[in-house]
């Protein structure tokens, strides 16, 4: 048997699992996303917090922000809260605390599920999500974060 018989299976395999390895982490990515109008590309951790803490109003063309969040437990709530630094009852406390000083009318909307994201990013203008990487669908505007998109590497959001 030749070495080219050989080792055709080990990099075969060595393929296999660089394949499983990307594919591992884009399930775990969680992309942002706002409505295709959005002429917003890309978003730095301070803005995405700034806007999901509910300190931003407004996008840069004067479209008013509106917040789509997922409910407790899931990947794209788990990585709200880790951007955010924050475990979940620190997050209610903040919102209660917010509406209470008046400086928000209502805490983001939480939606059951991303297919109602999807909806509510396709129908409002300001809309932004956190969507996970293997949910996103057409009508949704992926930006980079960072500098980069779900499923490349290092993209930093993750809800694991």
């Amino acid at each position: 048997m030749g070495t080219r018989t050989l080792l055709m299976p080990l990099l075969i395999c060595l393929a296999s699992l660089v394949c499983l390895q990307a594919a591992a982490a884009q399930a775990g990515d969680v992309a942002v996303v706002v409505n295709d109008r959005n002429p917003v590309n890309t978003l730095s951790s301070t803005e995405l917090r700034e806007i999901f803490a509910g300190e931003k109003h407004y996008w840069a063309a004067g479209v008013p922000i509106r917040i789509f969040v997922r409910g407790p437990g899931t990947p794209e709530r788990n990585a709200l809260l880790k951007l955010l630094g924050m475990t979940e009852s620190e997050y209610k406390r903040y919102w209660t605390t917010q509406i209470l000083r008046g400086e928000a009318q209502a805490e983001p909307m939480p939606l059951p599920s991303n297919g109602m994201q999807r909806e509510a990013v396709v129908a409002y203008p300001g809309a932004v999500a956190l969507v996970g990487f293997q949910d996103i669908k057409a009508g949704m505007k992926v930006l980079k974060f960072e500098g980069r998109k779900p499923g490349e590497a290092g993209y930093a959001l993750q809800g694991r």
